[in-house]
């Protein structure tokens, strides 16, 4: 289990333009950072370099209890970003069920995550016919299906209207209450209580 998530002295490049540097925080068990910022500020490169996806030009990420890095990605963290990354052919329930089974869920637990995000009623049409509500609500499903200790969401309540904003908070307030971690970037406030890293 991730303790902590240690960044320190982070430095990210996108093409020949420095996005930040020097960047560093310390996130413990069972807390949330909300990163804000401008758009082209960094928040989705940042999400990417903790996740493992882009080399630092500067600093480390460290996971506190994991003694390897590249299993604490592989094991303990989720990224959803902004495009979901879903099939659009399936249906819902056969890519929550893909998507459950590829990141370690129990088998039969897509469907408590489905219940629990109230997607129960769709699940049998096809991914290409839900609302980008739907969509986003069914990406976040795999969190709750398999769970990690490490939220990376980029945007995550964006598509979804209040009621379902309402509910996925429950399900971050949760998720911290077991001693989990979210790293969001996000433009409006989480509904969850989160430390702010804003980047220009």
């Amino acid at each position: 289990m991730i303790s902590a998530l240690v960044v320190e002295n982070l430095a990210l490049q996108r093409g020949d333009r420095v996005l930040f540097r020097a960047l560093g925080f310390r996130l413990a068990a069972g807390s949330a950072i909300a990163v804000t910022g401008p758009n082209g500020a960094g928040k989705t490169s940042l999400l990417r370099a903790i996740a493992g996806f882009i080399r630092p030009l500067e600093g480390t990420v460290h996971f506190e209890g994991q003694a390897d890095a590249a299993e604490a990605r592989r094991g303990q963290t989720h990224l959803v970003g902004h495009q979901d990354g879903l099939k659009t052919a399936r249906t819902a329930r056969d890519e929550l069920a893909f998507q459950a089974a590829w990141t370690g869920a129990a088998p039969g637990a897509e469907a408590a995550a489905a219940a629990a995000l109230h997607l129960d009623r769709i699940m049998d049409l096809e991914v290409r016919k839900l609302s980008a509500g739907q969509r986003r609500r069914l990406a976040l499903a795999r969190l709750i299906a398999a769970p990690r200790a490490l939220w990376l969401l980029d945007e995550p309540l964006a598509p979804l209207d209040a009621e379902h904003r309402a509910l996925f908070g429950e399900a971050m307030e949760r998720h911290l209450a077991a001693g989990g971690l979210i790293v969001a970037a996000v433009h409006d406030p989480l509904p969850v209580v989160a430390a702010e890293v804003a980047l220009a």
